[in-house]
């Protein structure tokens, strides 16, 4: 760009020189060099200073990386490449035998176990009708005990009742007294295993719902499905892969469908002048001779190449000699899906910050940016 400007200048002198005939000698030559050195030179500091430039400059996206969540052998993919979908349609499927017995097993489990629960409460039913009547058993030994007990004592050597027959009464009362002890023992088993839920469920029945919803979930799993909008780029899957679980390897490349950016590579001298806010027009090597503007809608708050990371490995010096640029995001005003442009294209841009700029420099920053876009008809000069 600042050959740009030198350039022109000399045309400007040479046109000058040749219409109004002016003699090339000490005196001429040497104002019109002095005089392009100071007035170039101030206008390209003031010009730099207040609107950077970006000599590289590339679109940027994020892509998704399509992971199943199970293992298995494709049984067929759906979806064609570089082909829009929306969220939730399916990209391909996965074979689903394992995952369908799987769930049928869970389900036979489930039916038996919820079978198993209304067994608990029938034989709970039962506990309750056997203490009832062990209860009744007890009282109806309990009295009979006491009236031998109170006909023995009232009767003395006359009492119509034997010592053998009041210790037989007594035992039957204890007998039966223990009787009731076992039968209340085994009602209150009963009642722990009726009354033992999990949100209302029997806790092995509550076991059960969980593996059953596991095993549905599986078998969904086996269809993949599109995470948002977007579309699948470079698509090798084939029936018959093997896909896996590890995310080393994903199975598809999804680029989610989101507003276009473009990310500039400025010095960090520019960090002087730029702001999130500022006017910013872009041009590109694909499309020549066009200007797009748009806004500088993010300074991105990290180098990378000042990142450092636990590894246990000490730093190279040569990491610390790298010179690192600041990354601004730009927003185009313009929709770049109406050129049909592939994602990742690349070119230049400047963010234009007027205050201050008394010379009103933007206007050769501009002139020269759409001079370079012209010349990207014959080579993509950067």
């Amino acid at each position: 760009m600042d050959m740009l400007i030198i350039l022109t200048y000399t045309a400007i002198c040479v046109f000058i020189f040749k219409v109004f005939k002016i003699p090339l000698n000490k005196w001429s030559v040497p104002t019109a060099v002095l005089g392009g050195v100071l007035v170039l030179s101030a206008i390209m500091v003031i010009m730099n200073y207040n609107h950077p430039y970006a000599k590289y400059a590339k679109e940027v996206f994020a892509s998704v990386p399509i992971v199943p969540q199970i293992a298995g052998t494709v049984k067929t993919v759906e979806v064609q490449p570089n082909q829009h979908v929306k969220q939730g349609d399916v990209l391909f499927t996965l074979v689903n035998d394992e995952q369908v017995i799987a769930l049928r097993k869970a389900e036979a489990a489930l039916a038996d176990a919820r079978s198993g629960a209304f067994q608990k409460d029938e034989a709970l039913q039962v506990a309750m009708a056997s203490t009832d009547e062990a209860k009744a058993n007890r009282d109806r030994a309990k009295t009979t005990y006491l009236r031998y007990k109170e006909g023995f004592d009232n009767g003395g050597e006359n009492s119509p009742f034997t010592p053998q027959e009041m210790d037989q009464r007594l035992k039957l009362y204890e007998a039966s007294e223990a009787k009731l002890k076992a039968a209340l023992a085994d009602q209150r088993r009963l009642e722990f295993a009726a009354e033992s839920l999990i949100a209302g469920e029997d806790t092995e029945v509550a076991q059960l719902i969980e593996a059953r919803n596991k095993a549905q979930l599986d078998l969904e799993r086996t269809t993949v499905r599109a995470p948002t909008d977007g579309m699948a780029t470079q698509i090798a899957l084939r029936p018959g892969v093997r896909a896996t679980k590890l995310p080393l390897r994903p199975a598809m490349t999804f680029i989610p469908k989101e507003k276009r950016r473009i990310a500039a590579m400025f010095w960090q001298n520019s960090l002087q002048r730029m702001e999130v806010g500022l006017e910013a027009e872009v041009i590109l090597d694909s499309i020549p001779g066009k200007v797009f503007t748009g806004k500088l809608v993010s300074i991105v708050p990290a180098m990378q190449e000042g990142e450092i990371q636990a590894t246990g490995a000490l730093i190279q010096a040569n990491v610390i000699s790298r010179h690192g640029f600041v990354i601004g995001l730009i927003e185009l005003d313009e929709d770049l899906n109406d050129y049909n442009l592939p994602l990742g294209i690349q070119g230049q841009a400047v963010a234009l910050n007027h205050d201050g700029d008394f010379l009103h420099t933007s206007i050769v920053r501009r002139i020269l940016l759409r001079m370079m876009a012209w010349l990207k008809y014959i080579y993509p000069i950067k």
